[in-house]
């Protein structure tokens, strides 16, 4: 294995062995708390221009296939691992080391990972390079340094589908499908649209800049935001196009749509210190008391203050108090900021989708 050297924006500076494609990435330094998942994490779009942290030490053993992506490739730029093993699983179809390498992705493995995840959880997500090249590490990390975070990054729009699309499936007949949803592409990933399925929804996907009026033209039972990537501030006149459609519509929004849903009511985001990345998330449902293990992936969260009297909060994370759900009753509107359609889990919150195809019901 090749040399490889990560470097972040404060100066830490880590030693290992690449994996994967050789070269150099500049990426934003998370780290991720799952278990397993790994290759339905490095294809979620909200992942995009980031390096992901596995905190669990061995990665690998399950391989790669094509069943498990979240969408077409890869949108994290590099890999972090402690151990990389090679693929013991009947499900593989290449190792991970290969994977990456035909995505032309870079991975650095034998790093005290758990150093790592301590450092970034004390002190915060950061910029780093991640680089087989060779070149010093004090240049490496003043080139991190020097680089743009993520606030203020209108990460979504870039990779948002460029025309409309109807999403098809096998399992379904059109006559199964009751339901006409469009949903706004963010950084979809697949298994949100195979959920709406599930429940009844014959779903239009748009992309994110997709006028409201063009939307209630088509008359479509609900609307769905996706999950997706960077700063939903950002997001080019994403706000106002929900505002446009609230009240119309019933709406449904999940991770950035969550936060959108939150800027479109006059509410406000900020960037966390480290986010959530996991498959470990304790959340409180307030309207039943119940606890919900989720899945989640942001680095932004809703400010409470900022939504108050315009929307209930409906769920809060048990670990810090942040919002993680809300819902405008007389806009027929609801969110969280939590995965329920987590693939390959946990599957506490699914329920969610059956919830909104009750109000497209109504």
């Amino acid at each position: 294995m090749k040399k490889a050297v990560l470097a972040l924006a404060d100066g830490t500076v880590f030693e290992g062995r690449g994996f994967g494609a050789a070269g150099e990435v500049l990426g934003e330094v998370v780290f991720n708390t799952s278990i397993f998942g790994y290759q339905e994490i490095l294809t979620d779009p909200s992942y995009v221009g980031q390096i992901v942290t596995m905190a669990y030490p061995e990665m690998g053993n399950v391989g790669a296939n094509r069943e498990d992506e979240e969408s077409a490739r890869p949108h994290a730029v590099g890999m972090v691992v402690r151990e990389l093993r090679g693929a013991s699983s009947w499900r593989a179809q290449e190792g991970l080391d290969q994977y990456l390498e035909r995505h032309g992705l870079l991975g650095i493995e034998g790093i005290d990972t758990r150093k790592l995840v301590r450092h970034l959880r004390n002190r915060g997500s950061q910029m780093g390079v991640l680089s087989t090249f060779g070149t010093r590490p004090a240049a490496l990390a003043e080139k991190a340094a020097r680089a743009h975070g993520m606030e203020g990054l209108d990460l979504a729009t870039p990779i948002s589908t460029k025309a409309s699309y109807e999403w098809t499936t096998p399992s379904q007949s059109p006559r199964e499908l009751r339901f006409r949803v469009v949903a706004y592409d963010y950084g979809l990933k697949r298994s949100m649209l195979q959920f709406l399925v599930d429940v009844g929804c014959r779903v239009t996907v748009v992309p994110a800049g997709t006028p409201a009026q063009e939307v209630l033209a088509a008359k479509p039972d609900g609307v769905f935001l996706t999950n997706g990537p960077g700063d939903p501030a950002a997001v080019r006149g994403a706000d106002r196009t929900v505002a446009a459609l609230l009240g119309k519509v019933p709406v449904f929004g999940i991770c950035l749509g969550h936060q959108i849903l939150a800027l479109a009511i006059g509410g406000k985001t900020y960037k966390m210190k480290f986010g959530h990345r996991g498959a470990n998330q304790p959340v409180k449902d307030l309207s039943t008391g119940k606890v919900e293990i989720t899945s989640q992936n942001h680095g932004f969260a809703v400010d409470e203050a900022s939504v108050k009297g315009r929307a209930v909060v409906t769920h809060l994370n048990l670990n810090d108090r942040t919002v993680e759900g809300l819902a405008v009753p007389d806009a027929r509107a609801f969110s969280v900021q939590y995965h329920p359609e987590a693939s390959p889990g946990p599957h506490d919150a699914r329920y969610l989708f059956r919830r909104f195809a009750e109000l497209l019901a109504r």
